[in-house]
């Protein structure tokens, strides 16, 4: 059964408002195992994505602004493209808000259009000192007398020499998308210092997007090289990039409960039962797989190049590396990793979904597949699962309005969870029927 422990990054629930087919409020429960479906274009990527445009923009190497909006995770041109044109969003469909929940605090944040167009924090709820038990709402350029109202009482106990001076105010600064109080202490009529009020510890929005890992659905072609990268517990941009680097350092560091694991899932899920990087020089890594699924007598030595394999080796392999890559309480999104997936190998994929999460990693999967949902119930039945570590959310979209719905399943102990998703398996008696209808049809017909 999986890990029962709380991180502080962990996101527990996700709050997202006015962002493209979400107009209205919205609040999903994330647990170690959450599964989003639903029909093409329902708003199922619209509830991720605001997530990864605050990682993208927390990886970026320098100060974007309030939000990197093109990047690696997230490609926006345009503020406009994103902002929510549902009818229920017309009256605030200037900007969108995005909340995290973790075990011990509650972060939100909103961006808005200014009158020039561009983007800004408009609002920004957190946690800034030690001793503050609710998170508190401050905006760029709030007055000095509703920060002192806000804070006295907290920087009283917690700095009692910097709220006690005379020559010290309260302002508001951004560090990107993030607001902090901040003392600035005059001398001769002029700033000398600001020293933001970050001391809390606690929601921090910066550390907990930067640590997850996201895999889209399109994972790029086979490469015949790789470039090397540092194996570390963040990983900026999409972590497929790093696949080849990782595989590498397991083996440069001899790893082997990794390479042992790794090698073992590729080969269930009937991909290759041999993976190795060989180092090319000191930035390049080729990555070698066996050419046959299963090992054979004499067949060492019989690697190819990842390029010269099925294309599902080279889209899956991210996937694996990435549940075998993340620490306990570390967040992975994977869109679509039945893609490019055998029936069977992606009933088998929830067995390597299972294994991440008793090791405490947390996921969230984003798929099509009636197959992989009805393996996790298997799973839930067979008591290798527990339902309370599941949660399951599947989107349709309103036809009038636009606006997305949201329907939200409990597992039972044996792994049913009444008519959601109600036209999975429609979909599939139907085929069935149909099949068997034509067939009988041409046997009368003959």
């Amino acid at each position: 059964m999986s890990i029962k422990r709380t991180f502080p990054y962990s996101i527990e629930e996700l709050e997202i408002e006015g962002y493209k087919s979400l107009g209205q409020r919205n609040v999903i429960s994330l647990k170690p195992l959450t599964l989003i479906a639903g029909v093409n274009s329902s708003g199922k990527s619209s509830i991720m994505q605001p997530l990864l445009l605050l990682k993208q923009t927390v990886d970026a190497p320098y100060d974007p602004g309030p939000l990197q909006l093109d990047g690696p995770n997230v490609s926006i041109t345009s503020i406009e493209q994103v902002l929510s044109k549902t009818l229920s969003a017309t009256a605030r469909a200037r900007g969108f808000t995005i909340g995290v929940t973790t075990s011990e605090s509650k972060t939100k944040v909103r961006f808005n259009k200014d009158g020039t167009g561009n983007l800004r924090v408009a609002e920004y709820s957190g946690y800034f000192l030690p001793n503050q038990q609710e998170s508190i709402t401050i905006r760029e350029g709030m007055p000095q007398s509703q920060l002192k109202k806000l804070l006295d009482s907290l920087l009283k106990e917690a700095l009692p020499d910097l709220a006690n001076r005379s020559n010290s105010k309260l302002s508001v600064t951004r560090d990107r998308f993030m607001l902090s109080p901040a003392f600035s202490i005059e001398q001769q009529g002029r700033i000398q210092t600001a020293f933001p009020l970050a001391f809390g510890g606690r929601g921090d929005l910066s550390d907990i997007c930067s640590r997850i890992i996201h895999l889209p659905a399109l994972r790029g072609n086979p490469l015949r090289t790789y470039r090397t990268a540092a194996v570390d517990a963040r990983y900026p941009g999409r972590f497929d990039t790093y696949t080849a680097g990782i595989i590498s350092y397991w083996q440069n560091n001899k790893r082997t409960e990794k390479l042992q694991q790794l090698r073992k899932d590729v080969e269930e899920l009937g991909l290759t039962w041999k993976i190795e990087a060989k180092q090319v020089d000191d930035t390049r890594v080729e990555l070698l797989v066996g050419r046959l699924p299963q090992a054979r007598q004499g067949g060492a030595r019989d690697l190819v190049n990842i390029a010269d394999v099925g294309f599902g080796v080279s889209q899956t392999l991210p996937v694996v590396v990435a549940l075998l890559a993340a620490t306990p309480g570390q967040l992975v999104y994977l869109e679509q990793p039945e893609i490019h997936l055998h029936p069977r190998a992606q009933l088998m994929f929830a067995e390597l979904v299972r294994r991440a999460i008793d090791r405490g990693v947390r996921v969230i999967i984003e798929t099509h597949s009636s197959l992989f949902l009805r393996a996790v119930q298997t799973l839930v039945a067979r008591g290798s699962l527990d339902p309370d570590d599941v949660a399951m959310h599947w989107f349709t979209r309103d036809r009038q309005s636009g606006e997305t719905q949201i329907s939200t399943a409990t597992l039972q102990p044996d792994g049913s969870f009444g008519d959601w998703p109600e036209d999975f398996d429609d979909v599939y008696l139907t085929s069935e029927s149909d099949y068997l209808n034509a067939a009988m049809d041409r046997l009368v017909s003959e």
